[in-house]
């Protein structure tokens, strides 16, 4: 998928003239964590939720002691002066933002996010402001993707095979793996040998098409000593029968 695919729009812009006050306040009528700052058309900065952190109003400026400050010089602290005491959009915002294009892929937003820690990423079409794609775009998307979807195929051989196959490419297969479909419900069975391989076969299990309910009958082993455990499910089959 694409970032034109999820993107929001319109979208929900101020100006560097905006008061700082009026973006607050629309930040919280709309439930939204931050705004594109736009001037003639163009994208210009991004005000935060992170932009309002250390402010005069409130009593959280940045404080510094004599020896940084002079170690420093004026600059910073100017700086630091604006971004507290600004009244302006312009005065609090980040410049030159980070963007994407409407063709960019979900997989380079979602490490843009992570790589520099933000929740947001305005999508432009040259200049132009366009969409934004924000960490509720991208979980709107897998809560709409996760839905089942018919598959003509699904039938047991074929659910059979394909998770044999999703199983094999894995370093964490289970040993003398068995898979046996029946109606769509899945029993797995075979020897781990890291009690964290359980959820991630049941997990790839589950992902295949068509899949309606998986047991777990897969056997740990300690490999030093060979003692081993069934699973979870057949243990408590065993009290219950």
């Amino acid at each position: 998928m694409r970032a034109h695919q999820i993107m929001t729009r319109p979208v929900i812009s101020v100006t560097p003239e905006t008061p700082i006050v009026d973006a607050a306040n629309l930040m919280l009528q709309r439930h939204i964590s931050g705004l594109p700052v736009v001037a003639a058309g163009k994208l210009v900065g991004v005000i935060s939720e992170g932009d309002f952190l250390r402010r005069g109003e409130i009593g959280t400026q940045r404080k510094y002691g004599r020896f940084l400050k002079f170690l420093l010089g004026p600059g910073p602290a100017a700086t630091e002066f604006v971004r507290e005491q600004g009244r302006r959009v312009a005065e609090i915002m980040t410049s030159d933002p980070i963007t994407v294009t409407e063709e960019t892929p979900l997989d380079t937003i979602v490490a843009l996010m992570e790589k520099h820690h933000i929740k947001r990423l305005p999508v432009v079409r040259g200049d132009e402001l366009v969409g934004i794609v924000s960490r509720s775009n991208l979980l709107q998307a897998v809560a709409s993707l996760a839905r089942d979807v018919p598959d003509p195929t699904a039938d047991d051989d074929h659910i059979r095979d394909r998770i044999i196959a999703a199983l094999e490419e894995a370093d964490w297969c289970p040993f003398g793996l068995s898979v046996v479909v029946r109606d769509g419900i899945v029993h797995l069975s075979g020897v781990i040998t890291d009690e964290r391989s359980r959820q991630a076969v049941v997990v790839a299990t589950e992902n295949v098409a068509g899949v309606r309910k998986v047991h777990d009958h897969l056997c740990w082993v300690e490999p030093m000593s060979g003692f081993y455990l069934p699973s979870p499910d057949d243990r408590e089959w065993a009290k219950t029968g």
